[in-house]
């Protein structure tokens, strides 16, 4: 039958993480390809969640959020960045980090509206700001430093230019904007109606003594951002896709007016139990220091291999430079490794719009300790 349908995104297939999975699934490989934990989460969250569905909380949430989880969230900021937020007027949660940023992306993107992104660049970009109507501006940032030329964004920028995209800590980089160059962002947009959308879900993951840095604290910046963070990075719960937007509230009425039809409310009993388990931030304050040893392991594991380690200053995400071991390009040798040595990774090439081949692959290092030392093991091998 045919029904006449034309493809919104007729350049979208299935994302490389599904594919990476599904074949380390087949190969029953070790899977350091899809950004997710092998360990479980606090039993502690877990009995808070409980709690929380026999107290009756099993209904709807408020549209903006339930008023315990934006309280805390609210304190977090006040604490770690010593930032005000207004919990009504510029706080929603949502069903994670990517429906905010779908969220966002609807809420101000029109046809013909330009959209700039730095590359390699989370997957879920490109085809929202397509899907809207926009055209997607790339900068490709190339290993080993993925370091971005200011001068050059600035040549990029025009009136049409509706929105600029960052993640800070950047997946699948690693690499982190310090204040410094978010203060130059700051100064570009200056004069301009441009406006910026800060994936800042990996901000508790930075390394080496970095503290998080969030657009939040730059004025400059915060006057026109969408702010995005999520909780399934932080508490290591990914599949209860909760996350919130921190916005002026301008910004914020516009969001919600696509919020409500898209998702309206977002996990109730979650909710509460996450906003009781934040009443200590000490856990929060110590995720960087549980991931950086975590980082260490496998960094440290691989000095022996033939691989290349790229740096890795924020996320869970490590970049292996395979050139002194094949010319194969990125996806074939994923793919082998997969079948052949029984361990999956991301190509590095999956995360730009262009064929781009550096012979790098991303791997994640959030898994037990004894799933690292399994990886170092098959990866000195090759």
């Amino acid at each position: 039958m045919n029904f006449n349908l034309t493809s919104k995104l007729p350049h979208v297939g299935t994302t490389i993480f599904t594919k990476m999975t599904t074949l380390a699934n087949a190969q029953q490989a070790l899977n350091l390809s899809q950004g997710f934990p092998d360990f479980e989460t606090d039993p502690k969250l877990i009995q808070l969640v409980a709690q929380a569905m026999e107290k009756g909380y099993n209904q709807y949430a408020p549209m903006i959020g339930a008023q315990p989880l934006r309280d805390a969230i609210v304190r977090k900021y006040k604490e770690i960045y010593n930032v005000e937020v207004d919990a009504t007027e510029e706080l929603t949660i949502t069903a994670g980090g990517t429906q905010a940023i779908f969220t966002a992306i609807a809420t101000v993107v029109r046809p013909q509206d330009e959209v700039i992104i730095f590359e390699p660049a989370y997957d879920c970009y490109a085809p929202t700001i397509e899907l809207f109507g926009g055209k997607v501006v790339p900068v490709r940032l190339l290993a080993p430093d993925f370091r971005i030329d200011w001068d050059y964004v600035a040549t990029l920028m025009n009136a049409k230019t509706r929105l600029i995209i960052i993640n800070n800590p950047n997946n699948p980089t690693g690499k982190v904007l310090d204040r410094e160059e978010l203060i130059k962002l700051g100064a570009l947009l200056e004069g301009t109606s441009t406006l910026l959308l800060s994936d800042e879900v990996y901000e508790h993951i930075v390394f080496d003594g970095v503290l998080p840095q969030s657009v939040i604290g730059i004025p400059t910046l915060r006057e026109r951002s969408f702010v995005i963070a999520s909780f399934g990075k932080l508490l290591h719960t990914t599949g209860w896709k909760i996350g919130y937007c921190i916005a002026p509230a301008l910004l914020t009425q516009e969001f919600r007016k696509v919020h409500q039809f898209n998702v309206f409310s977002v996990n109730s009993p979650m909710q509460f139990a996450i906003a009781e388990y934040l009443s200590d931030l000490s856990y929060v304050k110590g995720l960087s220091a549980f991931f950086e040893q975590k980082r260490n392991l496998l960094k440290d594991g691989l000095k022996e291999s033939r691989f290349k380690i790229l740096p890795c200053e924020g996320t869970y995400f490590l970049n292996i430079d395979y050139s002194a071991i094949s010319e194969e390009k990125e996806f074939e040798f994923a793919c082998l490794l997969t079948e052949q040595h029984k361990i999956a990774t991301i190509p590095l090439s999956a995360f730009y719009k262009e064929v781009t081949n550096q012979q790098v692959l991303r791997v994640c290092f959030a898994k037990k300790d004894e799933t690292l030392w399994k990886a170092v093991e098959i990866l000195k091998k090759i």
